[in-house]
């Protein structure tokens, strides 16, 4: 796959949810990019400094094994995952130059932002659904008075007490 066939949804399906961060893991990067793992690593290394914990961190084992379970298996590995959040995509374009990590890079941020877009909506239709909902509530006590209303109605009259003959 070209790094000019790389869609959005391709990219969104590999963003994972890890310690309440979107991230990347360092092997479907590398395969995006077109390199090993180990060589993404070593780049990343190099230089350390632009990636600090909020841009790239290593998985715990337990973590690693949630998520092989998630996801396809992931074996071969000798060492925990790393992971990238969307800084730390961004900032891998500014130690992976080459053609096909522009953009691939372009295509993740891309990505991230319709993520982030469906995310917004889905939180949108929620707080409407939720408005829906308290309405309905005021309402079906309203349409709950009318049927009780509307049931008396239909209700035959109470007989109209029967007169008395005789002496009382």
């Amino acid at each position: 796959m070209s790094a000019k066939e790389i869609s959005a949804e391709v990219v969104a399906m590999k963003i994972l949810l890890v310690r309440d961060k979107k991230v990347m893991l360092d092997s479907d990067l590398a395969s995006l990019y077109g390199v090993e793992t180990k060589n993404l690593n070593l780049q990343v290394k190099r230089n350390i400094r632009r990636f600090p914990y909020d841009f790239m961190f290593q998985l715990t084992q337990g973590e690693t094994l949630r998520l092989q379970n998630a996801t396809s298996k992931r074996g071969g590995r000798r060492y925990l995952p790393y992971v990238f959040t969307e800084q730390g995509v961004a900032m891998l374009s500014t130690v992976l130059n080459s053609e096909r990590a522009i953009q691939v890079n372009i295509a993740i941020m891309r990505a991230f932002v319709k993520l982030r877009e469906v995310l917004l909506t889905h939180k949108d239709l929620a707080q409407k659904l939720e408005e829906l909902e308290r309405k309905y509530q005021l309402h079906e006590i309203d349409i709950q008075v009318i049927f009780e209303a509307i049931k008396k109605l239909l209700e035959p009259p109470d007989e109209p007490p029967k007169p008395r003959f005789g002496m009382n």
